[in-house]
């Protein structure tokens, strides 16, 4: 592709049709924000798109829940163009007309074909160009083209198209025509805008098809020429629940060879979940069934065991997850081991070499370089310093039904089993906390704090009670 297509010198523009309110799904949300892979599908069409044109030159056509779709992906600094009412893909263009009126070309898109690659859009542009055609329609030969419209060329392998012909509109010679029209274009602007209010709505639906313009462009003397995806699965788009999952499956096992090809060990690829935004490092180790969301990158030699789910992380290297851990909005430093069974919520800053153990519970919670916590504790809203031992079953209860406060223990702290921490606390450098303690003022460096109850031991009292008990019987 050229540099000035990316550049956007060339005004080159990008149209994503989004307006539609996919009937078909029965879903409140609108077709475009349905995920797979961890994102929307406009998402995905976005991405592909910002591969070639800067997102300044990206215009999606909004029209059902508009400002849910403008809000869902407004961080990608796309325009929005909104179609009120909508009236079919010719009438989205006609609402975008004065967006790309001052671009010399312009690639129309589907926000509800996720799986379409840059490689196909810049193949689609400089078709295009080197064909200096009026209208380049990006085609495919599907397993099964029924349903479709199909391309019916001038000529056996000539690039120039002579019409679209809709599935029940093809005469019986045509129905063995297994080449279709994806509904993704590239226009030349002038030749787009000097035809588009001559779409007719004299069809069943009433609707303006964009497909027209390769009827009419062709009548006005103009070159409309098509070129093959190379992977048919690129245009396929979903009407239905089941439809959209096939696409996430697919989606999903393309991710994983991805991720294999570059030195990742994914073991039972066809049982994890690994997002299209996660970033893995070479020779690191992906066990079954295991759940990598978002934007998670994961350091070289990291391994993930079976059944944990990590969602927006980032792993150094040398990181072990043991197995059934959840894992949300935190980062592990390097050489960190976690769980089995452990829940790092978000805000967790885990450092070097640091062990959180089974049963543990972190959550906006910074543990320093070696600290350890290797049972049954919950630390929330804590700075644990370097090398401090956090005993089995200790507490930081840092809300008091208001207001959530901090505690904050020093380096080389031994915090004894089944301790609970009072905060705002603080518990300096050196010190020692006995088991079973109840603190609730700062402990001072190296001092040894101990907050228990008086132990009292009565004598015979087990004795005396079964006796009571028996001549009560």
């Amino acid at each position: 592709m050229s540099e000035a297509g990316k550049s956007g010198a060339s005004g080159l523009a990008v149209v994503i049709m989004a307006a539609g309110k996919g009937t078909r799904l029965k879903s409140k949300r609108p077709k475009v924000l349905h995920a797979i892979g961890g994102k929307p599908l406009l998402a995905h069409v976005i991405a592909a798109a910002s591969r070639v044109v800067v997102p300044q030159h990206i215009f999606a056509v909004i029209g059902h829940e508009a400002e849910q779709v403008r809000a869902a992906v407004a961080s990608t600094g796309v325009q929005f163009v909104e179609q009120t009412e909508q009236r079919g893909t010719g009438h989205a263009i006609q609402c975008a007309r004065a967006a790309i009126a001052g671009y010399e070309h312009v690639l129309v898109l589907s926000g509800d074909v996720p799986l379409i690659r840059p490689e196909t859009i810049e193949r689609l542009w400089d078709f295009h160009c080197r064909e200096n055609a009026a209208m380049t329609i990006l085609s495919a030969h599907p397993a099964n083209p029924f349903g479709y419209g199909r391309i019916v060329r001038t000529t056996q392998g000539s690039a120039e198209v002579e019409a679209i012909v809709e599935q029940k509109a093809l005469a019986p010679e045509q129905e063995q025509i297994g080449e279709i029209n994806s509904g993704i274009y590239a226009f030349r602007t002038a030749a787009l805008l000097a035809h588009l209010d001559k779409l007719s709505n004299a069809n069943a639906h009433g609707e303006l098809y964009l497909t027209d313009m390769a009827g009419l462009l062709r009548s006005a003397g103009e070159r409309v020429v098509a070129v093959e995806a190379e992977d048919a699965a690129e245009i396929l788009g979903a009407n239905t629940i089941a439809e959209m999952m096939a696409l996430d499956a697919r989606l999903n096992a393309a991710t994983a060879a991805r991720q294999m090809a570059a030195g990742v060990t994914i073991f039972r690829p066809e049982t994890c979940v690994i997002d299209a935004d996660v970033e893995i490092a070479a020779d690191a180790i992906i066990e079954p069934f295991v759940q990598l969301r978002g934007k998670t990158t994961i350091g070289t030699d990291s391994v993930i065991r079976s059944y944990s789910v990590i969602e927006n992380c980032t792993l150094g290297k040398d990181v072990l997850v043991r197995q059934s851990c959840v894992l949300a909005d935190s980062t592990l430093a390097d050489g960190a081991r976690i769980g089995p069974f452990a829940h790092l919520r978000p805000g967790s800053e885990i450092g070097e070499n640091v062990h959180v153990g089974n049963f543990v519970e972190t959550k906006k919670a910074r543990l320093a370089k070696g600290a350890k916590a290797n049972h049954l504790s919950y630390i929330g809203d804590a700075e644990v310093g370097e090398g401090t031992n956090i005993g089995a079953g200790t507490i930081t209860c840092n809300y008091d039904g208001v207001n959530k406060f901090m505690t904050r223990i020093g380096k080389g702290v031994f915090v004894g089993s089944d301790t609970t921490l009072v905060a705002p606390i603080s518990v300096e450098d050196g010190a020692y906390i006995g088991a079973g303690s109840c603190i609730t003022k700062d402990v001072p460096a190296g001092a040894l704090a101990v907050g228990r109850g008086k132990q009292i031991n009565k004598e015979g009292w087990a004795a005396a009670r079964k006796a009571k008990r028996e001549k009560k019987d």
